[in-house]
């Protein structure tokens, strides 16, 4: 198969050997692929990723970057195949999408981020059975490919516990921070404020369902708001991921508040427990989706009570993986690049 893999922090095009389906392994011919921020971290980080995963534990501690591996784990595909002695859940021909995780054979690895569980930036990959999804016959393969990412933001949304009471703060609209917000406003919870500093994601944030956009920049989204009848906000999602945030919101928010660490440091983060004491405040720290955030999100893209339409950018083949991944973070870029790896 060709696919597109990243080796020593490079970005190339290559063939492989098709992938071989083993017991409770399904062998799925990938029909889109998301690019996500994560796969841009090993362009300029992977070992990092991969020696805090070491220390601490984490998923990509089996990593080996200095050999090929195949990213890619918003994906979309058919199945061809099941390996001997599988269950078979969903019919050849049918698509399917999956959490992208591999559980079969006694191993546990993160697809697209293993050696050996190329992901979805490659013409083939396996998926472990138990984890399928099966795609509505008239849902788009690129709208499909979006459940991944938004199932994430819908497991941050719900990890804050909110409630009709909640005056909720959404920081950062990538598609973690647009998925929350989602995620909240399916949920009925309002209002709802987001931050960003780009001004066309604060125009996705109100698409999706917040009620107001600010820029941080100008206005304090900590302070009593005018556009709310000066309430306040008590529940907080960080989205960005970036060190110093988390006793910045310390810092600003007010008593009893509630934070949802969802975005993804790497760095130390130095805080304050005596100011966050004092407040009597709660940090969650989200991690990624669970079954049933597939299934929501999945089943909310498919019905149209979330529609991520306006995530999709460009549509690329495997030679433009590396430009999209190099420029994913630039200003104007879009929410979403999505590959499809039967082209060149």
């Amino acid at each position: 198969m060709k696919a597109a893999f990243i080796q020593d922090g490079k970005v190339q095009v290559g063939s492989f050997d098709d992938p071989v389906p083993g017991k409770g392994h399904a062998l799925v011919r990938t029909h889109r692929c998301g690019l996500c921020a994560s796969e841009a971290h090993f362009l300029h980080a992977g070992q990092n990723v991969i020696d805090l995963s070491r220390k601490f534990g984490g998923p990509y501690a089996s990593l080996d970057q200095s050999q090929p591996f195949v990213p890619g784990h918003e994906y979309v595909g058919e199945v061809v195949d099941y390996g001997p002695g599988s269950k078979r859940p969903v019919k050849p021909g049918r698509r399917v999408t999956s959490l992208p995780i591999m559980r079969q054979s006694g191993s546990h690895a993160v697809i697209g981020f293993n050696n050996a569980c190329p992901g979805g930036f490659g013409e083939y990959l396996l998926l472990d059975e138990d984890m399928l999804s099966e795609i509505p016959n008239a849902l788009d393969d690129n709208l499909a490919a979006m459940t991944e990412p938004l199932a994430v933001g819908l497991e941050h949304a719900r990890r804050g516990n909110p409630t009709k009471d909640d005056c909720a703060l959404v920081i950062g609209c990538g598609a973690i921070g647009l998925g929350v917000i989602a995620g909240l406003k399916l949920a009925g919870i309002a209002p709802i404020v987001a931050t960003d500093l780009d001004e066309d994601r604060r125009a996705l944030a109100i698409a999706m369902g917040a009620d107001i956009a600010i820029d941080p920049r100008t206005v304090s989204p900590y302070e009593p708001l005018p556009d709310l009848d000066g309430r306040q906000v008590n529940l907080v999602y960080e989205c960005v991921g970036l060190p110093g945030f988390l006793q910045q919101i310390i810092q600003s928010v007010g008593f009893g508040a509630r934070v949802v660490m969802g975005g993804y440091c790497m760095e130390v983060e130095e805080l304050f427990v005596f100011a966050a004491q004092n407040k009597r405040l709660t940090v969650h720290f989200a991690g990624g989706e669970e079954p049933q955030d597939m299934e929501l999100a999945l089943r909310s893209i498919a019905e149209g009570t979330i529609d991520v339409t306006p995530w999709i950018g460009a549509e690329i083949g495997l030679a433009g993986v590396a430009d999209a991944l190099s420029t994913m973070s630039e200003a104007g870029s879009p929410v979403r690049t999505v590959v499809d790896p039967r082209r060149l």
